[in-house]
């Protein structure tokens, strides 16, 4: 028989069900209790009515929020594009090419090196209240290097993206065609049976629209699921496409169009911003409010890569959501829990309600307002993962 423990006087308790607490998205509940039950949420509600349990852990006066569901990471590299960073910080522009230094590091790195990076990476997550990552190849570009990065990051979660189509390698530069036939051929032969998603990054000095639906088309096919990074560093065909074929999420959407926008709200599609990646590039803020009042369903998230975001921060992603893109705490709060899970076409996660993953952080802090209100200050101080406490 599996333990229950109560998490008792909890401030604020973030359940993301408007019916389990006040009518908010949040689904407010003051001065709460939440009961775990094996891996799962068995009740939530007043502290005063919490059901005996056989143990129990006092939150103190602090806040309880889902952990976050980091739904865009970029976790199985090698190496560090310091240099760059730094000449960007000095004034050159960010473009898709620098992702080929990132894959000769990760092509001369190990199994082991390339295991050790992303755990590393992973346990910094947590301790920051992650409980649910996506991450996707993209640094091998090789059939070889590509399904050995899908094999490394499918020990660690279920959210395993085959992004083959990152950019093309220099080995294939002067025949793209050639090498979207490899993604599409024997690269998604090998990597398919590692990956729940295909991802293409369908920008300007990657691939087009053409080469984009051909890549996710073909995924499809095999029984994988599209994402796309969409409209990132210019207007372009991502969303639009992303929306054609149902995909779960198009990522960025920094540059968009009114029927963009329009697409995005009349689907299922999920728009997935990623404030980091201007945050390192100096680069236009996607506009949440835009997005938000039209309507779509927007998540937040990493980004976590050795190149353009390089944290593995969501608590920092949210401060800056509020604070350069328009949305309020509560959204940017509901973008990195929710919002994710629906980026993941998930239902078990991003919520606390009975029957939901026990999956939640507990703040050093009253309410979950304060990881905008405090931006940069480490307030995660509890961390369950399936009903395990971790940090």
């Amino acid at each position: 028989m599996s333990s229950s423990t109560v998490i008792t006087n909890i401030a604020t308790l973030v359940t993301n069900d408007p019916s389990s607490g006040d009518s908010s998205p949040l689904g407010l509940i003051q001065d709460a209790a939440v009961v775990i039950e094996g891996d799962h949420v068995a009740w939530t509600g007043e502290s005063s009515k919490a059901p005996a349990t056989d143990n129990r852990v006092d939150a103190g006066g602090r806040a309880v929020l889902p952990g976050f569901v980091d739904s865009h990471s970029h976790l199985v590299f090698a190496g560090d594009r310091t240099a760059e960073f730094n000449a960007r910080m000095s004034g050159r522009s960010y473009s898709a090419g620098g992702i080929r230094t990132t894959v000769a590091a990760t092509r001369a790195a190990s199994d082991a090196e390339l295991e050790a990076n992303l755990t590393r990476y992973l346990d910094e997550a947590l301790r920051q209240g992650t409980t649910t990552f996506e991450t996707k190849s993209g640094y091998g570009l090789t059939v070889e290097d590509e399904s050995r990065a899908l094999r490394v990051a499918a020990a660690h979660t279920d959210e395993v993206t085959f992004l083959g189509a990152h950019i093309v390698p220099p080995e294939h530069a002067d025949d793209p065609a050639a090498y979207v036939a490899l993604v599409t051929g024997e690269m998604l032969d090998a990597c398919a049976p590692y990956a729940r998603w295909i991802d293409v990054f369908c920008e300007k000095g990657a691939f087009d629209g053409d080469q984009a639906r051909t890549v996710l088309t073909a995924g499809k096919a095999k029984g994988l699921h599209p994402r796309v990074h969409a409209n990132q560093l210019s207007y372009g065909p991502g969303v639009q496409l992303a929306v054609e074929l149902d995909a779960a999420s198009a990522d960025h959407c920094t540059h968009l169009t009114d029927a963009d926008v329009d697409a995005l709200a009349d689907s299922s599609t999920v728009a997935t911003l990623l404030p980091g990646a201007e945050f390192s590039t100096r680069a236009e803020w996607p506009n949440a409010r835009r997005l938000l009042d039209a309507g779509v369903t927007v998540a937040l998230s990493t980004d976590c890569n050795p190149g353009s975001s390089f944290t593995s921060s969501v608590p920092f992603c949210i401060a800056l959501a509020v604070r350069d893109m328009g949305m309020t705490p509560d959204e940017a709060v509901w973008s990195a829990t929710a919002g994710g899970a629906r980026a993941l076409r998930r239902d078990d996660i991003g919520r606390l309600t009975p029957g939901a993953r026990a999956d939640l952080a507990l703040l050093d802090a009253p309410s979950h307002v304060h990881l905008a209100y405090r931006p940069g200050v480490p307030l995660v101080s509890g961390v369950w993962r399936g009903g395990e406490r971790l940090v």
